[in-house]
């Protein structure tokens, strides 16, 4: 690939607002990069003030695509503000149209452009990992990069969906789900081999390796769709077993048909002639769409997942739905054929680019008749069903928030609110968290973590802080906080974005509410709104107080829909705050001094630890002592022993 860069902004993710300078001055801007682009396949980015990223786009011919932005007059109004707020641009050739499409999609996930269609959520799904690199495979749920040997089934739409079907596997092939660890120190079966969940292969005389095998291969095909013969199968061995009056043996083969029978009564749609598909459909309304995508494998429904694309108002659903593909496989492996509810404009460049990702083959068509079409058209079903109950959630959160502006006097209802709290034990492994919700509702994608510096540990005095002083936490959570915010200002001619709150919340009375009202002050911010949440006299729901600045505390009626709205904030804020802290400190429990020391890998640290039995003894050991461990060498013991006593 070719670059050409006119400003460095690719690793700038914020968005700017939306000012309104002259058009022209935006034409202009790409007249002149006009002059020399190539005609050639490749990838556009608009960038506004400060080179934020306005819009990435991918064009077969670079020159006629940009070109087409010069007449802003045939454009929506969308584009023509981004026209507008264009001051330079950056470009990238590619080979093909389809690896340029490639590149556009890991752009707009990367960079998340304001002016282009954008899908926020991008969690990968959990697969079914059926391993390979033991005697005896396991089965496990799995969830990121394929790292581990094995075959991976999926996606599954939700972990109910690989617990259900991990409870048949189990229950149907006895395959094992333990560590290869226990596994190997293990001298008697465990509790699953009991409850007919485990064929115990880890002791020896349960089950020989070959028939083990056996299980594993009936799984696969289970896995894959031919669970019908698998059934088939077993029932033929159940009727053996029982005309030699081996009962217990045919029980055992009844209960496993048993198991494999529930998870097919368990599915919605069943099409035999589907094996391996997603089935994306898109209902709009309003300027609301939804794209309903639901996971076909081995002939089986694998649940289904709705999704919302954001700034893709006023754009036609075939347009919306190829966007929708680019982002949503540039995160996901694709399979063999996607349905879809619309024909998109470029069926073929997008099946070509999903083929390169998915180094196969990869089919997108819109059936009309058939299974293929009613699979689509109960997609289409769910999607305007999930878009009605997304409208009905946005008018609920939209008169809320119009009740929380008239409680807190704002001029109008809140885009933004910010809610902080902290949590702690005794002042270790301290964390801030800061929660967002607005007209949306809770944008996760929005929380912030902060992990308290100044009260890192217990240790009274450590930078002003004494043991769990909650006000001296809050104070640095909001003075970083807001240095960042400033900082993003000051790079945006001086204009808040959209990250900007309206209102913040802050958990806790008057003394919390102190804080942060000193923080914006010693900052010199004007114009936001706070408040404190305190529990009541007993703290409990119900009973809470609001405090506002200059004002008498505030309680609003047990059952008002407005108390319910802010204990969700608060009890949202409190969730996300204690499990980071309960991470931070999981964390911190596992780690050693060890691991700090430069050099040391997991193999000197097993060396050291089995030698001196602990952290500790090594800390206190002598060079000497250092250099006879296996494995450490005079340098490294010289270099450990340094670092536990640098004044030596």
């Amino acid at each position: 690939m070719q670059t050409s860069d006119d400003s460095s902004s690719e690793n700038d993710e914020n968005t700017i607002p939306a000012p309104e300078p002259v058009v022209p001055q935006g034409v202009d801007v790409i007249e002149h990069h006009l002059k020399t682009l190539p005609s050639k396949p490749g990838v556009y980015r608009m960038l506004g003030e400060a080179g934020k990223v306005l819009y990435v786009g991918k064009a077969k011919n670079l020159k006629k695509r940009v070109a087409s932005y010069t007449k802003p007059d045939r454009q929506s109004v969308r584009i023509r503000r981004m026209v507008a707020q264009t001051r330079s641009m950056e470009f990238v050739t590619t080979h093909t149209e389809a690896e340029a499409l490639l590149l556009e999609s890991n752009l707009i996930k990367k960079l998340a452009p304001r002016y282009n269609i954008l899908l926020r959520d991008d969690k990968s799904f959990p697969e079914i990992l059926l391993t390979s690199a033991h005697g005896f495979p396991r089965v496990l749920k799995h969830r990121g990069a394929h790292k581990e040997k094995g075959e991976y089934f999926g996606p599954f739409a939700s972990v109910w969906a690989v617990n259900e079907t991990l409870t048949v596997l189990q229950r149907a092939f006895l395959l094992r789900t333990c560590t290869d660890n226990v596994f190997a120190n293990r001298t008697r079966p465990c509790l699953l081999y009991q409850i007919k969940r485990c064929s115990g292969p880890c002791v020896e005389g349960k089950i020989d390796q070959g028939d083990y095998n056996q299980l594993v291969e009936e799984a696969r095909q289970f896995l894959r769709g031919k669970s019908q013969d698998i059934q088939k199968r077993l029932a033929g061995q159940m009727q053996t077993a029982s005309d030699d009056m081996e009962y217990e043996k045919a029980a055992e083969y009844r209960d496993r048909i048993r198991a494999l029978t529930r998870i097919q009564q368990h599915q919605d749609i069943n099409p035999g002639s589907v094996q391996e598909a997603d089935v994306v459909a898109l209902h709009e309304k309003n300027g609301l769409n939804c794209v309903q995508v639901f996971f076909f494998r081995g002939g089986r429904n694998f649940g289904n997942r709705a999704y919302f694309p954001t700034q893709a108002k006023g754009e036609d659903a075939p347009q919306v739905l190829e966007a929708f593909l680019g982002q949503f496989y540039a995160a996901h492996r694709p399979p063999r054929e996607v349905l879809l509810s619309h024909t998109i404009l470029n069926t073929e460049l997008v099946a070509d680019a999903l083929a390169v990702r998915a180094e196969r083959k990869v089919k997108l068509s819109r059936p009309t008749r058939g299974d293929r079409a009613a699979l689509v058209s109960h997609a289409k079903d769910n999607a305007r069903d999930a878009l009605a109950r997304r409208s009905a959630e946005y008018a609920t959160q939209e008169k809320m928030l119009e009740d929380i502006a008239g409680l807190f006097d704002l001029d109008h209802p809140p885009q933004r609110i910010e809610v902080y709290d902290n949590s702690h034990v005794s002042g270790t492994n301290a964390v801030g968290a800061m929660v967002v919700a607005g007209p949306e509702g809770f944008r996760k994608n929005a929380y912030r973590k902060f992990n308290i510096r100044g009260a890192s540990n217990a240790e009274a005095g450590s930078d002003g802080f004494s043991p769990g002083d909650d006000y001296a936490m809050m104070r640095e959570v909001l003075t970083r906080r807001f240095k960042r915010a400033l900082k993003d200002v000051e790079d945006n001619d001086g204009q808040r974005g959209a990250d900007w709150p309206d209102l913040l919340l802050i958990d806790g009375g008057r003394g919390q509410l102190g804080i942060a009202l000193e923080v914006l002050d010693t900052l010199e911010i004007e114009g936001v709104t706070v408040a404190g949440v305190a529990k009541g006299p007993d703290r409990n729901a119900g009973r809470e107080q609001i405090y506002l600045p200059g004002q008498a505390p505030k309680q609003l009626h047990e059952r008002d829909p407005v108390l319910y709205f802010i204990q969700r904030l608060r009890d949202e804020a409190h969730r996300f705050a204690i499990g980071t802290h309960r991470g931070r400190r999981s964390k911190a429990q596992t780690h050693s001094k060890l691991d700090d020391i430069p050099s040391i890998g997991a193999k000197r640290k097993k060396a050291l630890l089995h030698h001196f039995g602990s952290a500790k003894a090594v800390e206190e050991a002598g060079l000497v002592d250092l250099e006879a461990v296996e494995g450490i060498s005079t340098s490294i013991a010289k270099q450990i022993y340094d670092w536990f006593h640098p004044d030596a």
